[in-house]
């Protein structure tokens, strides 16, 4: 398993309110909801890596 980072994040509190609808909604944790938001845009972007891009993908599928 990847070694995961921790980092103290300040969101202001209308974004917040509505990333934990989505995540709801998708059926996820905040946490879960808010890496798969910045994996998405990194991918989209062309700045994810080829090895995290395909993992990406299989768990995006999954879920």
């Amino acid at each position: 398993m990847a070694k995961r980072k921790q980092y103290p994040l300040r969101v202001d509190s209308e974004v917040w309110e509505a990333v934990e609808r989505w995540a709801s909604d998708d059926l996820r944790s905040v946490n879960a909801q808010v890496e798969f938001i910045l994996r998405k845009s990194l991918k989209d972007a062309g700045r994810l890596g080829k090895k995290n891009a395909s993992s990406d993908d299989s768990e995006s599928d999954a879920e």
